[in-house]
Formats: structure tokens, sequence, C-alpha cells
């Protein structure tokens, strides 16, 4: 037992340690940032010195602090400020916008975040946001976050004409005459976004200042980040600041890639608060703008494969141009012929960093959403961290069957993926779903939504995992994802001192219970970031 003096002890607790060698005990000591014991109120609670701060559980439940491995940050921040359009109807949506354009001051942008046209059964178009802004630009992100719906001004001001070629691996919409519709898919969507004002860096960390409490009162106490370089600037000066609270993984876009290999960046690089993690590369679109690449057509779209932005070929000499660097890859796949394509790549990959001497990175495959059964195997073969987004699942769920029929026996296959060996590493895909990780929990053990549908069985249920191994694709998973696992990820001794305090346990709770859960408390590096206990 330690000579030090913890700074803080839990006793007469339920902790789940997510560690094979004490999964579970009652009292917990830290000392500063880190885990100092871990037993018996017996044990520990002799350890307590007039500076320690002895807290009584009270029979309530601690579990390591969980960590979203795909989240947009500062898209999330700012979203919070924009339209929220993720409603049921097309008419509601644009009576939000009728709203804001009312308290906006004339001629400035008016965003929005959310829409779903399968849900309203057709997409928008310029007039149906002409009749409620004629003069404000409005622009629209889609809940996938592939799509955008501009009205005209918008498109004016992007110069976007009948005359605008399709921009590479990009699409605008064009009604009959060829006019377009102001529906932008996948990279058409920038010709918008480079004409809409920047975001100020000051903007952006008060953002991220504000959502950072939010994301503690869900209990997370890290994050995989995909947002670009203004983002990993304003995470840097909260870090100054001694302000940042979360513990995260800073992905680099495709586009800074050649800036990050001159500047001699790794993955991997970094402190205990801010690393750099992987190169992001997306290989496809989505399942919500049927742009996800596909084998086979999508049903009742016999012309419509997808959309694959890379050849293999394409994708194999960047991952060799990053490992050479050092920086390991993430690459967005959804549609099973994207997910093919890229697991080749990755194979032959690895066979390069064999053949050249290379350590193998920690290479992930993000949503992963629909797998052809032939490659199941194939991510834990070659150790590709399956990052995927339980609250995808039931989110899709009408549109991947309505979509991809039969195929979605593989889709979202969690249970699969697990069986074969692969590392999950769970995420939201904030602003795309709710960061609340419960929520993600509830729907990888149910594969239902919140309000029970599609049933008791949920959709696909052999896919459906147990509450335990979704706990370790919010812990276990990302830290192996982060090279993070002898730190983060579980409670043991000598491991950062981050976890969550609920009032009931998960392990006891009714599956349908657990998407109520949030926590009552959560420490981050010994600290108390959130507490209501």
């Amino acid at each position: 037992m330690s000579s030090f003096q913890p700074s803080v002890i839990l006793h007469n607790g339920v902790i789940h340690t997510l560690d094979e060698y004490i999964p579970r005990a009652e009292c917990i000591a830290i000392y500063q940032d880190r885990i100092l014991a871990l037993g018996s109120d017996d044990e520990i609670k002799g350890l307590a010195g007039s500076n320690t701060d002895v807290i009584n559980l009270m029979g309530r439940t601690v579990l390591p602090g969980l960590t979203d491995a795909h989240i947009h940050l500062e898209q999330y921040a700012l979203a919070q400020e924009k339209i929220d359009v993720e409603v049921p109807s097309i008419d509601t949506c644009l009576e939000r916008v009728r709203r804001a354009v009312l308290q906006s001051e004339p001629g400035n942008w008016v965003l929005g975040h959310g829409w779903n046209q399968n849900e309203w059964e057709r997409y928008g178009n310029t007039t149906d946001l002409d009749q409620v802004s004629p003069e404000n630009p409005v622009y629209l992100t889609a809940k996938s976050l592939h799509t955008g719906w501009a009205n005209s001004a918008a498109l004016d001001r992007a110069g976007i004409t009948a005359a605008s070629p399709d921009p590479p691996g990009g699409y605008i919409q064009r009604d009959a005459s060829g006019v377009p519709t102001g529906i932008l898919l996948e990279n058409a969507m920038e010709l918008i976004t480079k004409v809409i004002p920047e975001p100020s860096l000051d903007g952006s960390v008060n953002a991220i200042r504000k959502v950072q409490t939010q994301l503690w009162q869900y209990g997370i106490t890290g994050l995989h980040d995909f947002d670009g370089s203004r983002c990993f600037q304003a995470l840097q000066m909260l870090n100054r600041e001694s302000q940042l609270g979360l513990r995260v993984i800073k992905n680099i876009p495709l586009d800074d890639l050649e800036h990050a290999i001159q500047l001699g960046l790794r993955t991997g690089f970094g402190g205990d608060w801010i690393r750099i993690g992987n190169v992001k590369i997306f290989a496809d679109g989505a399942l919500g703008s049927r742009t996800a690449a596909m084998m086979v057509p999508y049903e009742g779209e016999p012309e419509n494969f997808g959309m694959k932005l890379y050849k293999k070929e394409d994708l194999l000499e960047i991952f060799i141009r990053a490992a050479n660097a050092g920086l390991a890859m993430a690459v967005h796949a959804i549609g099973d012929k994207a997910t093919h394509d890229v697991l080749d790549a990755f194979a032959e990959l690895q066979q390069y960093e064999v053949e050249e001497g290379l350590s193998h990175l920690p290479h992930r495959i993000e949503h992963l959403q629909l797998i052809h059964p032939a490659y199941l195997s194939l991510p834990a073969k070659h150790d590709i961290i399956a990052s995927m987004q339980p609250i995808h699942a039931t989110s899709d769920m009408d549109m991947a069957d309505r979509y991809w029929g039969m195929r979605v026996r593989y889709a979202y296959a969690w249970r699969s993926q697990l069986e074969a060996g692969a590392t999950l590493a769970f995420g939201s895909d904030a602003p795309v779903e709710s960061p609340n990780p419960f929520w993600g929990l509830h729907a990888a053990i149910t594969r239902q939504r919140r309000d029970g549908s599609p049933g008791k069985s949920g959709w696909v249920p052999s896919e459906r995992i147990t509450l335990h191994e979704a706990l370790r694709g919010y812990t276990h998973g990302p830290a192996k994802a982060a090279r993070m696992s002898s730190i983060i990820g579980r409670l043991a001794v000598g491991y950062m001192a981050d976890l969550i305090v609920l009032e009931k346990d998960p392990y006891s709770c009714s599956p349908e219970a657990i998407a109520d859960l949030l926590p009552i408390g959560t420490m981050v590096g010994g600290k108390w970031r959130f507490r209501d206990i």
C-alpha cells in the first residue's frame, strides 16, 4: 500500500473498474491526478489523512470515465448556436427558419443543422427557403453532414448557377431544366461553406469551453475529435489556460497531411490532455444522402451505387505517404463497397509496413455501417480499430431497411465484429447525433430507439451486445485507439483518475433504463469537473 496521503477517497460504493484483475471494489483512493489504491473500505479508508476529502458514496456506482471516440467538437459546439431543424416536417423547419430570419440583421447568414429528407419524403429546395428568407442567405446542413440546403441568396453569394460544374467528389442537384435546386451533396457543399464567414478563434474557444460542461454532465472525460486546425488551436488555448478538462485525441484532416508531415507531427505526439491521432479521409458518402458506395445498387434505385471518392490505389498511396511519416489513418467508410476497398487497402498497407520495417500504427475505419459477410473478419485480421457509433443504428434503421434491404443483416454489426476479434471504439459523430453516451449504450444493448421501437427484440437483434461489451467500447476501445491503454480506459492503480458516479448501477438496471442514466459526478484528472453529490 502506498505511503502517499490520498487527496480524495470514495468509499461505500459499487465500483466497476473494467479491469480484469480487480473487476469490483467498494473504495478508491486518489492522489493528485492518479488512482492510488482500490479495494474494500477496510483496506483503503485507513489511508486517509487530515487533508483527504473522504466521500461516502452511500452505495452509488462508479465507472471509468467514458470517451466519445468520434465527435466533431467544434462543429458540435457551434451547432448549439444554429437553428435546430431536426424536426418531423418541412413546414416546421421552414417556420423555424422564418423566425430566425426575423431576428437576424439584413444580409446576415442564417445557419441551421439537422434536417433529414427521409423523414419528410422529399428534399427541400430554394423556393421553400426563399419564401421565408428572400434576402438573407440561408444554409442548412443535413443530419448526416453530407448534404446542404441553400436558398437563392446563398447560391448567389457562392456563384452557383446552372452553368456551374459539379466539383470532384460532389454533386449539385438540379431540376429538369438544369437549374440548381439548392441541394448540394458531398464536396459540392464546400462551394457554400467557403463563402460563409469563418467563426473567430475566440468564438470557437468560447463555444468549446461552454459545451465542455455539457459533455462532463454526460459522463464524457475524453474524446477523439475530427474537426480542423481552428479547433486544434482552440483546444491548445484552453489547455494553455488550464481550462481544458477533457482528454483529446486530435485527428488531422487529409487537407492538412502535408503540413503535418513538414512539421514532423506523428501519431501519439502530445501529452495527457492533447495528443495527435490519425489522418482522416473520406472513402464515400452517407446512407441518408444515398451517397455511401455500394457493391450493388440501392433498393429501388437501380442506377445508384453511391459515390466512391477514391480508387483503392489512391487510398493506398495516401496511406503509405502517412505511414512513412508515422501517421496512422482513420477512414470514413459506410457502404459495403467503400468498406471493402478500404480494408483491401489496409491489408496492402500492413504488408508494406512489414516490408519496410515500420511500426504498425493504430489505424481505424470510421462508421463501418455496412460490411459484406465475406469481409467480417478483416478489421480484426489487420488490427484495424472498428470505430462505430451505436446510436446511428437506431436512427438509421428505417432508411437502412428501405435502401439496403436484406443487406442490413450485417449493418452496424457490433456482435459480428466482436466475435471476429475486432476492437470496438464507440462514439456519437456529434453533431450528427447527441453525444450522450448512455443513449449510445442503450442502442448497443437493445438496438431499440428510446421509445421501444421497433419492438422488444430490437432491430437485427443478432447484433446486440452486452452492457459490459458496450462499456468497453467507450473505455478500452478508445484507449487502445489512442495508444493510451496504460493510463486510461479502466480504474486501476497508476491510471488517471477519470471516473463518473451514478445513482443507479447500470449492471443492475433493465436495458431499457440505461438511456435515462446520467452521472451525478464526473472527475477528470482527480478533479471534480461536475459534481452533484
